[in-house]
């Protein structure tokens, strides 16, 4: 990659990132397409895709050559959307169970919602700093709800600082994910179930109204998934080691 740029892939790819996350800030305080029927910002997202697509265009580079291999795209999405049903899965019951022990009876319902708040390094360094990117990115949603008064400049922190921590947690999975199989499909099947169907479709609604522990089932999924990922990291590594001796 590098003999296709000018300049060094680090600072490639962080100009995109502060160019996609500009668009983003501008989506979400300006046009407020979550807020729609739509129920997503998705004007950033086409913007981005449009952006890498050029830049790859100018570098000589392949979707292929950046993670979107056309092998396994099958598989792979199923596979990332498997592993994130079963995780989720725990973390509804643990949530259902909950409310259950707090004598408030709580059932799932299906409608939809939407996000609204109230050199090369070595690949593992890489991955972290992908992973809190990441996490900046989506700061965006406590910063609009507390600039519309919707929350206080110190919950705006502690949802900040809690955002970077939850996505920087699923960066690092994807990553890992991207290293086991050499392309990003599992990670995106993930995503996808994560985004689409446990936050934004599947409600747990108690006496006391919709998703009050949404954070926490969130976080136990995304907890379950990424140990579960670590582990099968590990055991590869493992096995490769005492292959090669």
């Amino acid at each position: 990659m590098e003999r296709n740029i000018k300049c060094k892939p680090n600072n490639l790819c962080m100009i995109i990132f502060m160019l996609c996350l500009s668009v983003r800030f501008v989506e979400y305080f300006l046009i407020e397409t979550d807020k729609t029927a739509i129920g997503e910002n998705v004007f950033h997202k086409v913007v981005g895709i449009i952006l890498l697509a050029l830049v790859l265009k100018k570098i000589n580079l392949t979707w292929g050559d950046i993670g979107f291999q056309k092998n396994g795209f099958v598989s792979g999405i199923l596979k990332g959307l498997l592993l994130g049903s079963v995780c989720f899965a725990v973390s509804f019951g643990l949530e259902l169970a909950i409310f259950i022990l707090q004598g408030n009876p709580a059932h799932l319902e299906i409608y939809i919602s939407s996000f609204s708040l109230t050199g090369t390094k070595p690949f593992m360094q890489a991955n972290y700093i992908a992973a809190f990117l990441f996490g900046i990115w989506h700061i965006v949603m406590p910063v609009r709800s507390y600039v519309n008064g919707e929350m206080s400049f110190a919950a705006m922190l502690l949802m900040g600082i809690g955002y970077i921590v939850l996505a920087g947690i699923m960066g690092i999975k994807w990553g890992i994910l991207y290293r086991i199989t050499g392309n990003i499909w599992i990670g995106l099947g993930d995503h996808l179930f994560n985004n689409t169907v446990a936050t934004n479709m599947l409600h747990v609604v108690s006496l006391k109204g919709a998703d009050e522990l949404q954070i926490i089932r969130i976080m136990a999924a995304q907890i379950i998934s990424f140990a579960f990922v670590m582990v099968v990291y590990h055991c590869r590594k493992r096995n490769q080691k005492v292959f090669l001796r």
